[in-house]
């Protein structure tokens, strides 16, 4: 029974570093741009949520699921937005980057004090995840539930888009060989525009999961931020399939832990896995491998 909790428990933590990892997956895996602002969109998200179902009102069933796309289209232009604005300006300057995306976090966690108020806020979770399903005296919630499932939704849905559409095509050869791309007829700052504001969305798309799980405040997204960051670097910047992996080793070395140490304990060790994981795998589980990477 212990052991179907834990590896519950693991799953459902590593779903959650995983769909807040996707957006990094893009931003930070596919254009090596440092947003140190991504867990401030998951603020966004989480907001949003509160906000739509405030408006909508009712059992916050129709309200939370409306409140992914809003949350999904805002963060997507916020992230556009500060694309055009910040970012394009930054390009291959990677500690500028950092520092700049740094100021607009703080800026941005300001500014959600400065609305909300200090004290954290609460999303009312849909009537059909409020309760959960029990299983040989093993109880699995269904929010928790839920969260997966939306992980695997967006996962194909990324997948799908990256690999199998002509958009897709154009992200990647822009972000493998951008002057190549250019004399292709590809114009590469709408591609880094919309690219970026997919990454922001899908952050967004995190922010209401996590909505579902605790109060939200101005620090929401810090909380996960740094492990989702973890997870693109174990797994492989740039790779789909190695941030996967990367978040399950993550989610489950978590919970196994804590499970037989107290939590701060339990990160410190994690932490220590993932640097002495580096100190022979660099690069990650996987490695892209393309004729500019070579060339570099």
């Amino acid at each position: 029974m212990a052991l179907m909790n834990t590896l519950f428990n693991g799953l459902s933590l590593s779903s959650i570093y995983l769909l807040v990892a996707l957006g990094l997956a893009v931003t930070f895996g596919l254009m090596g741009v440092i947003n140190m602002a991504h867990g401030e969109f998951v603020m966004i998200g989480a907001y949003v949520t509160f906000i739509t179902q405030e408006i909508i009102g009712g059992n916050g069933s129709v309200a939370y699921l409306l409140s992914i796309l809003v949350a999904f289209l805002t963060t997507f232009v916020l992230g556009c937005i500060l694309e055009k604005v910040l970012i394009t300006r930054l390009y291959g300057r990677k500690i500028d980057s950092l520092l700049a995306t740094w100021g607009i976090s703080l800026i941005l966690q300001q500014a959600a004090r400065s609305i909300f108020g200090s004290q954290g806020v609460n999303v009312n979770a849909p009537a059909f995840l409020k309760s959960g399903l029990t299983i040989g005296g093993c109880t699995f919630a269904y929010n928790r539930i839920f969260i997966i499932g939306l992980v695997i939704v967006w996962l194909l849905t990324v997948w799908l888009l990256m690999n199998k559409t002509s958009f897709g095509a154009k992200m990647r050869a822009t972000m493998q060989n951008r002057a190549m791309a250019q004399c292709m007829g590809i114009n590469s700052k709408k591609i880094d525009c919309i690219t970026f504001g997919i990454g922001s969305g899908l952050a967004g798309v995190a922010g209401c999961s996590i909505a579902l799980l605790g109060s939200v405040d101005s620090t929401v997204g810090q909380n996960y931020i740094v492990y989702s960051f973890m997870t693109v670097v174990l797994g492989g910047v740039g790779n789909l399939i190695g941030t996967v992996i990367g978040a399950m080793i993550i989610g489950f070395s978590s919970i196994f832990v804590e499970a037989y140490q107290s939590a701060s304990i339990a990160r410190a060790i994690v932490l220590l896995i993932i640097i002495v994981f580096l100190q022979f795998k660099p690069k990650g589980l996987f490695v892209i491998r393309s004729r500019s990477l070579d060339e570099e």
